[in-house]
Formats: C-alpha cells, structure tokens, sequence
C-alpha cells in the first residue's frame, strides 16, 4: 500500500470513529435530556429535532460530498482553489439554495405550529429555520478539506461542534429542571446549541484555512461553470445525504401528524405532547443499535466501489454480500436483545416503564433501518442514486397516511405500527432495487443461517432465564443499571460466540468488526475448543 493510500485510508477511518463518536453523543444526551424536563420537554426539544437533524446530515454527509468532488476535479485540472473563481461562487450556490429552506421554514412557522396543535412551538421553529445560513460555511469549508483527502479537520470539527451542541443541551436542561428557566426554552436552546456548536467549528476550520492561505495567482479569461456547480451541489448534495436522512423523515411524520392524532384518539393535548415524549423515548434507543448495525457494515463499501471500478463482477457481489451479511447479524441481535431487555432498560433511563409496548415494536426499526442504510449505500457506490430517493419519499408518504389512520384508533402503538410497516416497504423496495441494478446478485448468500439460528436462540435462552430469575421491582436505579449493562454485556458476548463458534464471519467481515484483531483470536482459541 503507497503512502498516499495510506494516508486516505487512515482519514477515512478517522472520519469514520469521529461519525461514531458524534452518533454516539447524538444518542446519549437524550436519556439526561428526558430525565431532566420530562417527556414534555423531551416532546418539545423532538419537535423542533427534525430540523436540526436536517442541518447537521446536509453540513456534513450532503453538501460537503459535492464540494468535494468539485474539489478534486478541480484540483485534477491542476488549477488553483481561487477565492473569486471557487469558494466565492460555491458560497453564493450554497447559500442561495440555503436561503429558500430559511424563507420557507420561518414564513410558514405559524401554520407549523398551528397545524401541530402547539402555537407555542413557533418561535422555535423560526429560530431553527436560521440554522441553514449557516450551514453553507460549514459545508465549504468540510468539502474543500476532504476533497484534498485532508479528513482529520473534517473529523475534529464534526467533534468539536456535537460537543458544544450536547453541553449546551444539557446545561439548559438542568436550569428548566431547578426552575430557572420555562420548560418551553429547551426547544429553542437545542436550536442555539446546534448554532454555537456549527459557529465554532467554521472558526476552526476557518482559522486551519487562513493559516495555510496563500496569494491567489492571477488567473484570466476563466469561466466560472455555474450551471455545473449548482448541479452537483443540489444532486449529490441531497442525494448523498438522503440515506442518512431516513428515520429523520419518519420522525417528521410523527411532528406533523402524531400529536393531533392522539387527542382523536381520546388524549387531552397536554396527554396527547407526553405521550409523543413517551414515544420518542425510542430514538436514543434505536440510533445506537443502528450505529452499529450500519457503521461497521458501511466499511465494507469502499470494496464494493473498487469492484465497480474494475468491473470485476465476482468481486463487487462478494463485497455486497459481506456488507448485507454484517449488517444483518449485528442489527439483528441488537433488535433481539433490546426488545428483550426494553421493560428493564426503559425504567434505568427513563425512570418508569410507560410506553414499553409501543417502543419494543418501534425497536425493529434498528434492523429495517440498519439493512436499508447498508443497501441504499450500495447503490450510491455504484452510481444508482435516483430510485433510492423515490423509494425514500415514498416510505415517508406510506407513514404520513398509516398514522392517518392508525393512531386515532391505537395511539403511540398504531404509530409505532405505522413506522414499521413503511420501513419494511422501504427496505423491501430498496433491496429489489439492488436485485434489478445486479442481476443473480445473491443478497443473503454469505449469511450463515445455521450461525444466525443457534447465535440468536442462544442468547434469547440466556436472556429469558436470568430475567427469569432476577426481579428488578425492589432494586434501586444504580442497581438496575448494573444488571442491565450485565445482561448487554454477556448477551453480546454470547451472541459473538456463537457466531464465532459456526463460523458466520469471513475475514473481510471480521476486518470490518471493531476490536477485528481481538475478535480474530477469540475465534482461533474458540475453534480450538471446539476440535477438541
């Protein structure tokens, strides 16, 4: 491997753990966020989250991929990053496609609010709609640095903006819960987190740039290419993020629809915002078990691009294979473990056991999810980007009409229903979509069915008899977390076993795993044991 390899592979990885950490953190702060303002305030700050969310995927997976692409053509045409004919152009682009998602989303704030029965949501869906003239510094800044393989300044800033954004979160939190602030600031403090947190990492970006500025070479007669610019960035500036973008879509749904849903059902309003506090409880839950159903499974997908590259046919459907195989077993036993362990895990984070039903059925989102992010990636890595996006909206629209009309009938349950059902027509429509685009692809070959059968029986035993055994009615919440983190631990541990045990990994699959060459030596002393 040469040293420039090297050097993208390693920025690659970088930027991967900086997207686990951010995932991470994204996931966690919710649990003190909750038990500080309550399911209300976790109501209010989910309301106003879809919007944040869109900022954060389109400043870092979208834009920021069509900068850098337009980086690297540049960069090949061996002509200089100028500021009259580069970054200013790309900015102004930037921004004006930025400007019409501000003009849209603070103009219609108060229909907004009014539509989802909570006029006291306005001001903060007004403020978040300033999020995205910001987003076009950002956006530039990460491109250019990516698009010239440089990934650690994309990473640190990735880093660096989650953290204010989380510190400040919980900060604001902890004065609505002494009382010093009203509980309806949380909404809005989540949108001036995210803002303080994107302001600080184009300072560091921007101070990186300046640092390394060099006078502009007199360039003339060159044309800007406008109409190119602007296609990149509005193609593979969405396109790129869309996949990341799924249950934000599927969360939006349930902001414009679940709360006046739930009084037909029966609720008060002020039921009607705690229980879609309740229900949102899943989130947390659901983006962890999906960080790792997808992530590792996502770095088997530069494999499947050099295969496309060198149209070897063999070579591109083994590498798909792996990833739809490690995806599958990791978000499996994550969806099987945590549907089991949801009663107790619900009352160590959030203190009670509402909403447990609704919440273990919303949990199979982490497999749905996890395989149709792994499958939507596939596509993009071989140029089939526009049915994904289709199929996407598609999956938005199914959920829309679904909580329509189940959840004046079953409440959060026939929203959590409605999540599921347009989830599995998303990955059901995304994988036949892969079936088409490479015919005799064999998506499930290299699963190894018997391993999956005896990993996941084998733990679902072993889960079920300590349950079985323990009650955790009496024990106090550090002792519940204890047992928890117990029952996770040496639920994984046995679920891995076991795979290892029937041989379910290949060795690129392993080479995907975290920890890959701990786990290469624990199925050597197991395969050892196990001839004997």
């Amino acid at each position: 491997m040469d040293t420039m390899t090297k050097r993208v592979v390693k920025g690659a990885m970088l930027l991967t753990i900086a997207g686990l950490i951010s995932k991470v953190l994204s996931a966690a702060y919710r649990i003190p966020l909750q038990n500080l303002t309550g399911d209300l305030g976790f109501y209010i700050y989910q309301q106003v989250y879809p919007i944040i969310g869109t900022v954060m995927i389109l400043s870092l997976y979208g834009f920021p991929v069509a900068i850098s692409k337009l980086t690297v053509e540049t960069i090949k045409e061996n002509k200089p990053l100028t500021m009259k004919h580069f970054y200013f152009p790309l900015l102004l682009i930037l921004f004006s496609i930025n400007s019409l998602f501000f003009i849209f989303i603070y103009f219609a704030s108060p229909f907004i609010a009014e539509s989802i029965g909570d006029q006291q949501l306005q001001k903060a869906f007004q403020l978040a709609a300033f999020l995205f003239l910001f987003m076009p510094f950002l956006a530039l800044l990460r491109g250019v640095f990516q698009g010239k393989e440089e990934m650690k300044q994309t990473a640190y800033s990735q880093v660096i903006e989650q953290v204010f954004r989380v510190t400040i979160i919980i900060a604001v939190a902890y004065f609505i819960f002494t009382g010093k602030l009203e509980l309806y600031r949380i909404g809005e403090a989540g949108v001036l987190a995210t803002m303080t947190g994107m302001i600080v990492a184009i300072l560091f970006l921007s101070f990186i740039t300046w640092k390394r500025y060099k006078r502009e070479k007199v360039m003339k007669h060159v044309n800007i290419p406008w109409r190119y610019y602007f296609y990149v960035c509005v193609s593979i500036g969405f396109i790129a993020s869309l996949n990341h973008m799924i249950l934000i879509l599927i969360q939006l749904a349930d902001v414009l629809t679940l709360v006046p849903n739930l009084v037909e059902y029966g609720l008060s309003p002020i039921q009607a915002m705690e229980s879609k506090g309740v229900f949102d409880r899943a989130q947390p839950l659901i983006q962890f078990g999906i960080v790792f159903g997808s992530s590792f499974a996502l770095a088997l997908i530069p494999a499947v691009v050099q295969g496309m590259e060198k149209h070897k046919e063999n070579d591109l459907y083994v590498s798909i294979q792996e990833a739809i195989a490690v995806s599958f077993y990791i978000a499996f036993g994550a969806t099987v473990g945590l549907i089991i362990l949801l009663p107790e895990t619900n009352i160590l984070l959030f203190t009670n056991t509402d909403g447990t039903r609704s919440i273990q059925i919303l949990v199979l989102s982490i497999l749905l999810t996890s395989i149709t992010i792994t499958a939507c990636a596939i596509l993009q890595g071989i140029n089939q980007i526009r049915q994904p996006v289709i199929w996407i909206c598609i999956a938005f629209l199914i959920k829309l009409v679904l909580n329509e009309l189940l959840v004046p009938i079953w409440g959060i349950g026939g929203s959590a229903i409605a999540t599921v059902i347009s989830l599995s027509i998303l990955c059901s429509l995304i994988l036949t979509t892969l079936y088409k685009k490479l015919s005799g692809l064999s998506i499930f070959k290299l699963v190894n069915w018997k391993a999956f059968f005896f990993a996941n029986g084998g733990m679902m035993i072993y889960l079920l008899l300590v349950k079985g055994l323990f009650t955790v009615k009496e024990l106090s919440r550090l002792q519940i977390g204890v047992y928890v983190l117990f029952l996770v631990f040496s639920g994984a541990f046995i679920y891995l076993l076991l795979l290892l045990r029937y041989k379910a990994f290949t060795k690129n699959q392993l080479l995907a795993l975290p920890f890959s060459s701990k786990i290469t030596k624990l199925e050597k002393f197991v395969e050892r044991k196990s001839n004997r």
